[in-house]
């Protein structure tokens, strides 16, 4: 009589049956399903001996209930996320929660390089200078209008041009004359020193340093025989074909002020009225 060759749960006999290993002890095809197989995460059915299992964060699931929550779409062979307690596919996820391109309108997918600005978002090789039509990549950009420009294109297509040197101006600068210059380029038109942030004056439309400007065009105050330059002591008073600084407009012998009281002229001074009655 033969060896009994039987489960080792249920002791039914094994012969001419299938049966399935387990510890080195044999288990008939239900007792194992029973005691051994998985549950499916999706379905809560047991996975049986016979079928194809996926195992995923802990869980099991049949292959057929591996799939895309949303587009049932099996995610065996797919890119995958979870999104709360379901599986998403990589296409569903990012049609529901990633963002759109504001060039191409494709989604920006998860991990891709990208750029966003203003709320907008931009596959890195769709945000393109709109003047030279190059990826802007990480490089600085300016934004005119609803559109966004290289730093070169914006300077060459927006920023005015130095009156000097006709290259583009880009930050600070000096209007004069409804004209801009850089800062190093606003100089005085005779001896070339730079007028910004220093006084100046014009003559015609050419500016001057206040040294250059009295040497050369600025008239002589009788008094001091310097210039009437318009600054500092700019306030002058003029009589007959002579000009005296404010200060400078006093009797010539006792040195009172005149300006706003009576004066008379003698020859090449100016006297006073008690200086000219004592004549």
């Amino acid at each position: 009589m033969s060896d009994r060759f039987d489960c080792k749960n249920c002791n039914e006999s094994l012969y001419g049956r299938k049966y399935i290993q387990v510890e080195e002890q044999p288990h008939c095809v239900p007792c194992y399903d029973r005691l051994f197989a998985n549950t499916c995460q999706e379905c809560k059915e047991v996975i049986s001996h016979n079928a194809k299992e996926l195992f995923y964060e802990n869980r099991h699931y049949h292959e057929h209930c591996f799939r895309c929550r949303r587009c049932e779409r099996s995610l065996a062979d797919e890119p995958f996320t979870r999104q709360e307690d379901a599986l998403v596919c990589s296409d569903c996820y990012c049609s529901e929660f990633s963002s759109k391109c504001a060039a191409c309108d494709r989604t920006v997918k998860p991990g891709s390089r990208m750029l966003q600005y203003a709320g907008a978002a931009w596959h890195e090789d769709c945000f393109v200078c709109h003047g030279c039509e190059k990826s802007i990549g990480a490089a600085a950009f300016i934004p005119n209008a609803g559109q966004y420009y290289c730093v070169p294109c914006y300077q060459g297509l927006f920023a005015p041009q130095c009156s000097h040197c006709k290259k583009p101006l880009t930050k600070g600068g000096v209007t004069y004359k409804d004209e801009v210059w850089h800062k190093d380029c606003f100089l005085c038109t005779s001896c070339k020193s730079p007028l910004a942030g220093q006084p100046f004056t014009s003559q015609g439309d050419d500016p001057y340093c206040v040294k250059c400007f009295s040497s050369l065009y600025a008239i002589k105050c009788a008094g001091c025989n310097t210039a009437i330059t318009g600054f500092g002591d700019g306030k002058y008073v003029s009589f007959e074909e002579r000009q005296w600084h404010q200060p400078c407009f006093k009797c010539s012998r006792c040195s009172v002020s005149l300006v706003g009281s009576g004066f008379f002229p003698d020859r090449d001074q100016i006297l006073c009225t008690d200086c000219n009655s004592d004549d």
